[in-house]
């Protein structure tokens, strides 16, 4: 489960490090042509402004349809890991100075929850790229099907799901056992 997690991090790493060049190229194309189209570049550039608009200098077109899907997938991606090793955000200012015992029936209803939304989440996803399989809905610039989206993002949410149901069972053990089989924020490697 652990090389599940971290496998799907580096993935979703790797998917948001192309979004951002992505974004960051789009936004270098957007400002480019906007100087272009300025006098001052008519004036120094003379004929060469028209050559270089011509060559499709300016935003990448549909950008924000790819950021878009490219972001819904990386969220899931990064949920198993977040799971796996605790690292999601807490408030322990109260808990912190209650038992062990205490805090881990705590834990073990926060991973059951958390394996109870998530399954949600991915059964809501499924049923939504089955809509939009249907009704071939499309992006408005690229015409990709939004299914796709739908699809991966669906793929990441059922590996988190898994991966949260894993952790569960963990929390559970853990309290009926009275013992830590995972340390919370050190994975499963310990």
């Amino acid at each position: 489960m652990n090389n599940l997690a971290r496998g799907m991090a580096m993935l979703g790493g790797a998917v948001l490090t192309f979004l951002i060049i992505l974004t960051c190229l789009s936004v270098l194309g957007r400002a480019v042509n906007t100087f272009l189209h300025s006098d001052v570049a008519n004036a120094v550039l003379g004929g060469l402004t028209k050559t270089l608009l011509d060559t499709g200098v300016g935003p990448i077109t549909g950008d924000f349809e790819l950021v878009e899907a490219g972001i819904a997938f990386a969220i899931f991606a990064f949920i198993p890991f977040c799971q796996i090793t605790a690292g999601h955000a807490s408030v322990d200012i109260f808990t912190s100075s209650l038992p062990l015992r205490v805090n881990r029936f705590i834990s073990m209803v926060a991973e059951i929850l958390f394996a109870m939304a998530l399954i949600l989440i991915a059964w809501r996803l499924y049923d939504g790229m089955l809509s939009k399989m249907k009704y071939n809905e499309t992006t408005f610039l690229l015409q990709f099907p939004i299914w796709w989206a739908y699809g991966v993002s669906f793929i990441a949410s059922v590996v988190s799901a898994v991966v949260s149901v894993y952790m569960a069972v963990v929390r559970i053990a853990e309290f009926f056992r009275n013992t830590t089989i995972i340390h919370a924020g050190s994975g499963a490697d310990h």
